[in-house]
């Protein structure tokens, strides 16, 4: 295990500093791209909403297929070359979206970023490196709590850059990862020593040969299958919610605003603050399941809810949620040895990809479908208690996981 004594000790902070500005490149790319859409493809809102939706399978089809070979890359040649490489694609890729005279550079550029998209989760291998077991989930919950710090700051800054012109925001997310990748050959160690690695193999890189070679080492599917859970959970709120209060409730587009705002600092709380507490006080199984079950109430209380303060006090509980895959996470890299934890987190990875590419789809259209006041069935808080019912039952999928052997 690397040492992160005083010489060391920015490692750490880079680590949690590349996770936040990674996800700041990224939001400040959320309110400019439909102008930038707008400005290649000659057309109205509703066709950038038809080419952004394009632009965000692709990234999640990309990180799918490349996450698990990535992974398995940083087991033989270790955390720091792939982590440094992966944030130099990304400094590229702003940089392609910046100067992109068609669509079709756009497209190119998001190739570029979903094939390198592995800092998140070379991140949390190189934290597992240099962690003791009983350290890691409230340094998981920081890598999480930077993430979302990222995503709040991300978007206000990108709405501000923007008044100086369409193309800056891409440069500055540029500057901040190249700014990074120097940061990084100065104060990163290699986490993963030599003896400790493993030959990259194809069979196990791809994601169905990843997900089979894990299934040996953690024991059972089950917990990985807990990981998905978690994140189709998660991700209906973000794929309905503006929708959903919109229709249910009238809010305006503040309001809505508002509510994600709390949302997301709610989130950096609960991930820096409670996360490592519960692990320690209930040990990662109990606090995953924790996280299941709280969900759950959350989202049974914005299906059923009625009233704006209601659903503002339902937040805390969703949130909670957070807390579910680094206990995960947690519990299955103490399954496996160090050369396989890039591995792991590249399963992971790919988890959080196909769930991003089916949850928008389902989610939207049970919406859609449950939210026409003429028909008999209407009930437009059905994609929340869907997602209640998933959390219920992957807390039951997990317990009876956490017990099989290998």
């Amino acid at each position: 295990m690397v040492d992160l004594g005083a010489p060391r000790r920015g490692a750490l902070g880079f680590i949690l500093a590349t996770v936040a500005l990674d996800a700041t490149g990224l939001g400040i790319l959320i309110p400019v791209m439909p102008q930038l859409i707008r400005e290649l493809g000659q057309g109205g809102l509703q066709h950038a909403v038809i080419v952004g939706g394009w632009l965000t399978a692709l990234f999640a089809v990309m990180q799918f297929g490349a996450s698990p070979v990535l992974g398995s890359l940083s087991d033989q040649f270790g955390r720091r070359p792939v982590l440094l490489s992966s944030l130099s694609a990304y400094g590229l890729s702003y940089v392609l979206m910046g100067l992109a005279p068609t669509l079709g550079w756009l497209f190119a550029a998001q190739c570029l970023t979903g094939l390198f998209s592995a800092t998140s989760g070379t991140a949390y291998a190189y934290v597992t490196d240099v962690s003791a077991a009983e350290d890691r989930p409230r340094r998981f919950g920081m890598i999480g709590a930077s993430f979302g710090l990222g995503l709040v700051i991300g978007p206000v800054l990108g709405g501000l850059l923007i008044s100086y012109g369409t193309r800056v925001p891409f440069f500055v997310a540029a500057g901040l990862s190249l700014t990074n990748v120097l940061f990084g050959l100065l104060v990163l160690p290699e986490s993963l020593a030599k003896e400790h690695r493993r030959p990259f193999h194809w069979g196990r890189a791809h994601p169905v040969g990843a997900f089979t070679e894990l299934r040996r080492h953690v024991g059972s599917a089950r917990l990985i299958l807990g990981v998905l859970i978690i994140q189709v959970v998660l991700q209906t709120l973000p794929a309905v919610w503006p929708y959903y209060t919109m229709h249910k409730l009238h809010w305006t587009p503040q309001i809505v605003g508002y509510s994600l705002g709390v949302y997301g600092l709610s989130n950096i709380l609960v991930q820096s603050v409670l996360t490592g507490r519960i692990a320690r006080r209930l040990g990662s199984l109990r606090a995953a399941e924790v996280g299941f079950l709280l969900v759950a109430a959350g989202y049974c209380g914005y299906a059923f809810g009625t009233s704006t303060a209601f659903i503002f006090i339902c937040i805390p509980l969703t949130v909670m949620g957070f807390i579910t895959q680094p206990s995960l996470v947690t519990l299955m890299s103490s399954k496996i040895g160090r050369q396989a934890q890039g591995a792991l987190q590249g399963v992971v990875a790919s988890a959080g990809s196909l769930s991003a590419m089916v949850t928008p789809l389902v989610m939207s259209n049970l919406f859609s479908l449950f939210a026409r006041p003429q028909r008999p069935w209407y009930f437009p808080g059905a994609p929340f208690l869907l997602a209640a019912a998933l959390a219920v039952t992957g807390s039951i999928v997990v317990l009876r996981g956490a017990h099989e052997k290998p």
